[in-house]
C-alpha cells in the first residue's frame, strides 16, 4: 500500500497526538463523581520461566482512535471486529513493559513512554516497578524492541538517564535510522520520532551506554534476539529460554487485538512500511500458533501474556496467560 509522502507524513502526525490522548470528552468530566474514575493502582503480574522471573509492568494505557490510524480496512469493518468483542471505537491501548529477572541480572523490556505523552497517559512505569521492590538503579540492561516513543520515552527523566546503571540493547537498523534526522525528510516519517530518538536513547548514546545487536545474536544468558523490520527498520523479538521452558517478547507485531488477531493483513499508520508489517505478523502470528509458544505484546490488554492460536483462513486469536494468585505452583 503506498501511501504520498505529504499525506504519511500528517498521518504520522495525527498519530503522534493521538497517542497523546483523545479530548476531554473520552474521559469522565471533571464533575464526574470519582467513583466512575478508571484509575487504577500500580500494576504487576509475576511468573517464573524456568530459572527466570518474568513480571509484567504497566506504564498505564491511552485512548486510540482506531478510524484515524488504522490502513487497510473500513469503519464498518473496524466496527464489526470490534463489537464481537464487546469494544468500540476509541479503544484503550495498554503500555506495557517486561522485567526479566535471573540471580545475576535485572533486565526491562522497554520503557514505556515516560514523560513525553503528558500527564495522565503513561508514565507510571517507574511506581510500578517501586510496587515490586525494585529501583531504577537495581536495572541492569534494558532491551528495546523499537525506537517508538512509549518504548523509549521511559529511558529518561528531567533529561537525564532514568537507569543509572543500565546498558541499552537496540537493533543496529532501528538506532541508525532514528538517530539520523535526515531521514524524517527521505522517507516521510514525522520529525518528532526522530526528535524524541535523540532525546531518550538518544542521550545513552551519548553516554556510550548502547549496544546494538543484529539477528540470531545471544546478548545476554538464556536470550536471543531476532529482527523483524516492517513496523520500523530494526523491530526486534527477544526470546527468552530457560530449562526447555521459552517466550518470546514480539513487541508492536501487533497493536489492536481485536482487529489485527482476525484480520492480520490490517496496519498502523505507525509502521514505516505498512506492507512488511502485515508479512510480518501473519508470519510470526502462524510460528507462534504452530510452536504454541508463550508471548508478550506491549500493547495488548495488560498484563499482555499469552498465546496465538490459528483459526484458519488466515486469522488468528489471542488466549491470555491464565491467571494465578498463590505462592506455589
Amino acid at each position: 500500500m503506498r501511501i504520498l509522502k505529504n499525506t504519511r507524513s500528517l498521518l504520522f502526525s495525527t498519530a503522534v497526538a493521538l497517542s497523546v490522548g483523545l479530548s476531554a470528552r473520552t474521559f469522565a468530566s471533571s464533575e464526574a463523581p470519582a467513583v466512575e474514575s478508571y484509575q487504577q493502582v500500580t500494576n504487576s503480574y509475576s511468573f517464573p520461566l524456568g530459572d527466570f522471573r518474568i513480571t509484567a509492568l504497566s506504564d498505564g494505557t491511552v485512548p486510540q482512535d482506531l478510524y484515524k490510524l488504522l490502513i487497510g480496512t473500513s469503519h464498518s469493518h473496524t466496527d464489526h471486529l470490534l463489537d464481537r468483542e464487546f469494544l468500540e471505537n476509541p479503544v484503550e491501548a495498554s503500555i506495557n513493559a517486561f522485567l526479566i529477572q535471573s540471580a545475576d541480572h535485572t533486565i526491562l523490556v522497554d520503557t514505556g513512554s515516560g514523560e513525553l505523552f503528558g500527564p495522565g497517559y503513561g508514565g507510571k512505569l517507574l511506581d510500578s516497578l517501586a510496587s515490586v521492590g525494585l529501583k531504577p538503579q537495581d536495572v541492569t540492561e534494558i532491551l528495546i524492541t523499537h525506537i517508538h516513543t512509549d518504548h523509549t520515552g521511559g529511558l529518561v527523566r528531567d533529561g537525564q538517564p532514568a537507569f543509572p546503571n543500565a546498558t541499552v540493547y537496540v537493533g543496529a537498523p532501528d538506532l541508525k535510522f532514528f538517530l539520523d534526522p535526515s531521514n524524517a525528510q527521505k522517507t516521510g516519517y514525522a520529525e518528532q520520532y526522530f526528535d524524541e530518538a535523540a532525546k531518550t536513547i538518544g542521550v545513552y548514546e551519548n553516554l556510550a551506554k548502547v549496544k546494538t545487536f543484529g539477528e540470531g545474536e545471544t546478548i545476554l544468558p538464556g536470550i536471543k534476539t531476532s529482527l523483524h523490520p516492517g513496523h520500523t527498520p530494526g523491530s526486534a523479538f527477544f526470546t527468552v529460554s530457560s530449562r526447555d521452558q521459552s517466550m518470546t517478547f514480539i513487541g508492536d507485531v501487533i497493536h489492536v487485538a481485536a482487529v489485527q488477531f482476525p484480520d492480520p493483513n490490517v496496519t498502523i499508520v505507525y509502521d514505516v512500511k505498512p506492507e512488511d508489517a502485515a508479512s510480518v505478523r501473519k508470519e510470526t502470528f502462524g510460528d507462534l500458533a504452530k510452536r504454541r509458544e508463550l508471548v508478550a505484546a506491549p500493547h495488548l490488554p495488560f498484563p499482555g501474556v499469552g498465546y496465538v492460536r490459528a483459526e484458519g483462513a488466515g486469522s488468528f486469536s489471542w488466549h491470555p496467560l491464565e491467571y494465578r494468585n498463590r505462592a506455589s505452583r
